[in-house]
């Protein structure tokens, strides 16, 4: 099992969040053509940054829980 810092995982759920919005913005305003595709990139994106954001959320939580418990 890979085990990355928590930190990591929260900046890169951050960043898939930000790609998303910013995605869509340039969709909405025109500079970018609307395709299902990049709708559907721009989607997982924002969705796939919020989970990513949740789980190292967690990840944190229970490495400082246990750096609580030890001391």
């Amino acid at each position: 099992m890979i085990h990355a810092e928590p930190v990591r995982i929260i900046v890169f759920g951050f960043v898939l969040v930000l790609l998303g919005f910013i995605l869509a913005f340039l969709m909405t305003i025109g500079i970018i053509a609307p395709t299902f595709l990049l709708g559907l990139v721009t989607y997982l994106s924002s969705f796939g940054g919020l989970f990513i954001g949740i789980m190292g959320s967690a990840l944190y939580v229970r490495d400082r829980r246990r750096q609580d418990r030890e001391e």
